[in-house]
């Protein structure tokens, strides 16, 4: 069983709270993880609370915000380093849509996969991992999830489940560093507040079920 307290932060924010089950973080403005990738500026200054984790697993938070200004964002993430990283948020617009997405970094250069939604004050993730392959879903309900989008974290190693082959244990030395995050990058504060956070065993069925 994973402990919450057992996790560590990258970039602590002047402003943040941990219990055995909640994590809340008051975001400094200017911060944000981004690298390279059409606007050609690199951040990796923006707060999360990360536990490290060495098995394959099912990972669901719960995250309730109130954005101020473009980009504010919140949602979980994966830090390998900062050429190698993972996040899902919903990201500020305007007052009419915000953006449900997700950005996947490999060897320094970041995607962006969006979809246009009207913003919500919650919503929760689920995220699962099979060796270097990882599976992301939202809810707005915590009951019903859909799929955002499956991805690959390049320096994970080679995917080794194919049909009809099975994934070897994974190694210690395959850990990844899982968890939070929240940031501004304009002149902006706000304040997320993560709950309902569970670890189990992963729970995307394999290909070769």
């Amino acid at each position: 069983m994973i402990e919450l307290s057992s996790g560590t932060w990258i970039n602590k924010p002047n402003q943040s709270a941990q219990t055995h089950d909640s994590v809340s973080i008051t975001t400094d403005s200017k911060t944000d993880f981004w690298q390279r990738s059409y606007y050609g500026f690199r951040a990796d200054n923006a707060p999360a609370y990360l536990l490290s984790v060495a098995d394959n697993f099912t990972f669901t938070a719960r995250v309730s915000f109130s954005y101020n200004a473009l980009y504010d964002q919140c949602g979980l993430i994966i830090y390998l380093d900062k050429n190698n990283w993972f996040k899902a948020s919903i990201e500020y617009e305007n007052q009419e849509f915000s953006r449900l997405g997700s950005v996947v970094t490999n060897l320094g250069h970041s995607d962006w996969a969006t979809t246009d939604i009207p913003l919500p004050d919650h919503i929760w993730y689920r995220l699962s991992r099979r060796g270097p392959d990882f599976l992301i879903e939202s809810s707005f309900n915590g009951e019903s999830f859909k799929q955002m989008r499956i991805f690959h974290l390049h320096s994970l190693g080679e995917t080794t489940e194919l049909m009809g082959k099975s994934n070897p244990p994974l190694a210690a030395a395959n850990s990844v560093n899982v968890g939070v995050y929240a940031c501004s990058p304009s002149e902006s504060s706000f304040t997320a507040n993560f709950s309902d956070i569970v670890f189990e065993p992963c729970q995307w069925e394999s290909p070769s079920a």
